[in-house]
C-alpha cells in the first residue's frame, strides 16, 4: 500500500514514515503545498495523510484540488487544528477521516487501515479471488487454505493485481505503486518482469491457472478469463 505523508513538521513526518514502513507501507513525503500538488499530480496513492497548515498554502485547498481533478486517493487529515469548523469543512470537502494532533501512531495506523479496508475491501481484512485468499491484516496469501510463500514485493504485487482484477495495468503504474519515488532511479523495467515471473511460478506451483495475462504494448491484466 502506497501512502503520501503531507506534513511540514519534518520530525513528525519522519516518525510517521518510520512507523508505517515497519508495518509494510510504502511511504512518500511532501513538506509544503507546491511539493504536495506536484506529487498528487504525478502519482496515485492508497491514502494521503494531509496536514491543514502547510508552507505555501492550505491542506484544504489540496483536498479540493484532488476532488476537482477526480482523484480517488483516500484522505486522512492530520492537523493541530481541532476546531469543529475545520473538521466539518475537511469531511464535507471529501476527506475520509480527521485525526487531531497530538495523536498516538498506533491510532493513526488503525485509522489508516480502516480507511483502506472500507475503500478497497468493503471493510473486510480478507479478499478473495477464486481459490486465492489474501489476509490484508496478517499480510499473508493462501491458496486453498495453504499459505503461499511470497516476498514482500510479491505479496504487494498480488494484492495490487487482485484489487485491479480484469483491468489492464501499465508497467509504469505497477512500478510507481510498488517502488514510489525510487522508480526514478531505474533504467528499465526488468525488475518488474522478474517479480511477475516469480509470482506467476509460485501461483502455478500451488495449482492456480495463469491469471497474469500479458497485454502486448500495454501491460498486464489479472483475470480468470
Amino acid at each position: 500500500m502506497k501512502i503520501l505523508v503531507i506534513e511540514d513538521e519534518q520530525e513528525l513526518s519522519k516518525s510517521i514514515v518510520s512507523y508505517l514502513k515497519e508495518l509494510g507501507y510504502l511511504c512518500e513525503t511532501a513538506f509544503n503545498y507546491d511539493n504536495a500538488i506536484e506529487k498528487i499530480s504525478l502519482y496515485t496513492y492508497d491514502c494521503i495523510l494531509l496536514d491543514i497548515n502547510l508552507p505555501g498554502g492550505s491542506g484544504l485547498e489540496i483536498l479540493k484540488h484532488l476532488k476537482a481533478s477526480k482523484k480517488t486517493d483516500a484522505i486522512l487529515i492530520i492537523s493541530a487544528k481541532n476546531s469543529l469548523d475545520d473538521k466539518i469543512e475537511g469531511l464535507q470537502s471529501g476527506a475520509d477521516d480527521y485525526l487531531a494532533k497530538p495523536f498516538h501512531l498506533a491510532e493513526l495506523s488503525a485509522r489508516l487501515a480502516a480507511i483502506i479496508r472500507r475503500r478497497n475491501f468493503n471493510g473486510s481484512t480478507l479478499i478473495e479471488f477464486n481459490e486465492i485468499t489474501i489476509d490484508t491484516s496478517a499480510k499473508v496469501a493462501l491458496i486453498k487454505a495453504q499459505q503461499l510463500e511470497l516476498t514482500k514485493k510479491e505479496f504487494e504485487l498480488l494484492l495490487y493485481f487482485i484489487i485491479n482484477k480484469n483491468r489492464v495495468i501499465s508497467k509504469n503504474a505497477i512500478a510507481e505503486h510498488l517502488w514510489g519515488d525510487e522508480i526514478d532511479m531505474a533504467n528499465n523495467f526488468d525488475f518488474i518482469y522478474t517479480h511477475i515471473k516469480n509470482l506467476r511460478k509460485k501461483l502455478e506451483e500451488k495449482g492456480c491457472p495463469d491469471y497474469i495475462k500479458s497485454v502486448y504494448g500495454m501491460g498486464y491484466k489479472f483475470s480468470a478469463i
